[in-house]
């Protein structure tokens, strides 16, 4: 009876944040295309970026119940690879630090150790599980040869953050420490912008984000100001933003996501991105997978939301699949189920056996 009542309960959970995953991404979807025929906006980047992480998600679910360890491992390995052979735009006078690919390189390396970690807690031999962690040690270290120290830096966090998943008994309170990182990182941009942080620490953070950045910050921030509803309209920024008509490197993005939300889709727009990432944590802690996949996998994804924060790497379409694949991968019910080597506490704050 009381098996039946908890096999009820876990699918009562998974069903529960999979309804809000579609509640949110549908209505990020409909949200873009109401602000964009308030302001002859163009939603194809957002709507693509929904579909990307939909579609992401779903066949993580399928192939993390199908391949528990073979999935997660050959998405590491396609994230290494596309990683090394994207471009790498040499920096330009005036800009210290490359804004385009650089970020979705360091994104794509972030999912990929988080996945080769995941891979390595679902393996049952030790050494299968060995040479999985040496793949998310060896993408870590590809990451500082291909000199992205942000890379290096995010890859090292996650690695470390799988290890000490192992002794982390009450994932909620893991979950809600990722949440508070990026909720952190994101308000630093905010602050930046408005100059609101200590002249010494300003000075030292505006070197590798560069005068330039904040510049295309500081002008998504008026129009966030300008249109605080329902924003200047999707795509619109780079026609409106003085810094972006002047720039060597005129791509059109302010290489801020959340500043780039407020700025075309209004505060809702922000909101809803900020649910996404929600939601994404709020599955991991329903999920049934054990304690230090769901941990890692939301490592991998607060990194990856450090890097959105201040860069534009949500603007490709392999990074958005690829946090969406890593989420469903990690929320994903394989079809034999594992058996964890020691107590976790479980999504209801029970001892898992």
């Amino acid at each position: 009876m009381t098996s039946a009542a908890d096999s009820t309960a876990a699918v009562e959970r998974r069903n529960a944040s999979d309804v809000t995953g579609v509640l949110v991404l549908a209505a990020c979807a409909a949200w873009s295309l109401i602000t964009a025929g308030a302001h002859d906006g163009r939603p194809e980047g957002v709507l693509l970026a929904v579909l990307a992480v939909a579609a992401g998600y779903a066949s993580g679910r399928i192939l993390g119940a199908l391949l528990p360890v073979a999935a997660p491992c050959a998405g590491a390995l396609a994230g290494l690879g596309l990683a090394i052979t994207a471009p790498h735009p040499a920096p330009v006078a005036g800009i210290t630090s490359p804004l385009g690919h650089s970020g979705a390189t360091t994104a794509l390396l972030a999912l990929s150790a988080g996945a080769a970690c995941c891979a390595a807690w679902a393996a049952h031999p030790p050494a299968l599980r060995l040479a999985l962690r040496l793949l998310a040690a060896g993408i870590t270290v590809t990451a500082a040869l291909l000199g992205s120290t942000t890379g290096f830096v995010l890859c090292s966090g996650v690695l470390l953050c799988s290890l000490a998943a192992a002794r982390m008994r009450r994932r909620a309170l893991g979950l809600a420490g990722l949440g508070l990182a990026a909720t952190l990182m994101t308000g630093m941009s905010w602050a930046m912008t408005e100059h609101a942080l200590p002249d010494g620490l300003t000075d030292a953070l505006e070197g590798p984000l560069t005068q330039h950045r904040i510049l295309l910050w500081h002008d998504a921030l008026n129009l966030a100001r300008e249109y605080p509803v329902l924003g200047a309209g999707p795509g619109r920024y780079g026609e409106l933003s003085p810094t972006v008509t002047e720039s060597l490197l005129p791509d059109g993005k302010p290489h801020s996501a959340p500043l780039q939300q407020a700025a075309e889709q209004g505060v809702i727009g922000a909101l809803l991105l900020a649910a996404v990432f929600c939601w994404v944590l709020y599955a991991l802690w329903r999920t049934r997978r054990s304690t230090p996949i769901a941990l890692t996998a939301g490592a991998a994804l607060t990194a990856l939301a450090v890097v959105a924060s201040v860069g534009n790497a949500l603007s490709f379409t392999t990074v958005t699949a690829g946090a969406g694949l890593l989420a469903g991968l990690a929320t994903a019910r394989p079809l034999s189920e594992e058996a964890p080597e020691h107590p976790t506490e479980s999504t209801d704050g029970r001892p898992e056996v």
